[in-house]
């Protein structure tokens, strides 16, 4: 198989032509105001497992909207005093499934939360959360939801859900306020990558090859969906291309990573051709905080796997100290 995209030196070289709009701090800062406002109750009840060196617990806060948002908690039984946050964001079409999947993060000391994905959760794993938000014309899949207005746009609601997870968590006496993370591959990348450049109190922030950065590029160079969805419904909708884009420039993982002072890990496959390594070096370009990025160079879209679970242990460790 050829490689799908640049290659190094050309590949870190690289720097995206995504321009911030100007008001895209304050839009994000009223839309996470708005949500907030609205409030709700968080939900925290024990899940019947059998699992013996941690607890897991099924969570329901709310997200944008007030919206009922699902999650699973694990946590160390043997534990004292608040531990290090890890809250991970899951990939496109995937849910929380079980509990009791990956464990390595509350094994490892952590208070561990898998945040379900709204109107997700039927494509690789289960998922129990609603979108009860309707929108304009779009294409199967949810990157065309709302497309045409940034505030419909479906991201926004999915950026805040992200958020408000830690929000529900930072007030819970397990955790440290001071020691939180954020993880994710492929869409739960590139909503780590949100999360982090919207809310400062995120220290550490660990994106595997993330989707949803930028976007003009993405839809020139990658193979595969879900990127692919835009393309199609910019083949039938032959007059929205610059509303698209307009809209798309407020959920671009470039301008989240120009805001974000967060600690980041990123990793890159160089033969990924759903997330083109191009577009993911354009937002670690960008990242305004400090930053390293892990390659896997005959790698597609599965990247790192364990290998880069492994890198993440160690370089978060070093920053906690669980």
């Amino acid at each position: 198989m050829p490689f799908p995209d640049l290659i190094q030196p050309e590949l870190g070289a690289y720097v995206s032509s995504v321009q911030t709009p100007g008001d895209f701090s304050d839009f994000w800062a009223a839309t996470i105001a708005e949500a907030r406002a609205i409030g709700g109750e968080v939900s925290i009840v024990r899940a019947e497992t059998t699992l013996k060196a941690v607890e897991a617990f099924d969570v329901t806060f709310p997200g944008f909207g007030g919206h009922p948002i699902k999650g699973w908690l694990v946590l160390p039984t043997l534990r004292s005093g608040r531990l290090p946050l890890v809250v991970q964001y899951l990939g496109y079409g995937g849910g929380r499934s079980f509990p009791h999947e990956q464990l390595h993060w509350a094994a490892s000391g952590y208070a561990y939360f898998r945040m379900d994905t709204r109107g997700q959760g039927s494509g690789w794993s289960m998922g129990a959360t609603a979108d009860p938000v309707g929108s304009t014309a779009s294409l199967p899949g949810v990157m065309t939801k709302g497309i045409l207005d940034r505030h419909d746009y479906y991201y926004r609601r999915l950026f805040t859900d992200g958020v408000r997870a830690i929000d529900a968590l930072v007030a819970q006496d397990f955790v440290d306020a001071d020691r939180i993370a954020v993880c994710g591959g492929s869409q739960g990348g590139g909503i780590a990558l949100a999360v982090a450049g919207i809310d400062q109190r995120v220290k550490a922030a660990m994106p595997d090859v993330p989707f949803l950065c930028d976007y003009p590029r993405a839809v020139q160079k990658a193979q595969r969906d879900p990127y692919g969805e835009i393309v199609r419904f910019l083949a039938q909708h032959r007059d929205k291309k610059a509303k698209v884009f307009e809209t798309l420039n407020y959920f671009d993982g470039v301008n989240f990573a120009r805001q974000s002072k967060a600690a980041a890990l990123f990793s890159v496959a160089v033969m990924d051709d759903i997330c083109p390594p191009s577009t993911v070096y354009g937002a670690y370009n960008a990242y305004a905080g400090e930053k390293s990025i892990v390659e896997y160079e005959f790698n597609n879209h599965e990247g790192g796997g364990p290998f880069q679970d492994l890198e993440q242990m160690a370089w978060l460790d070093r920053r906690f100290q669980p």
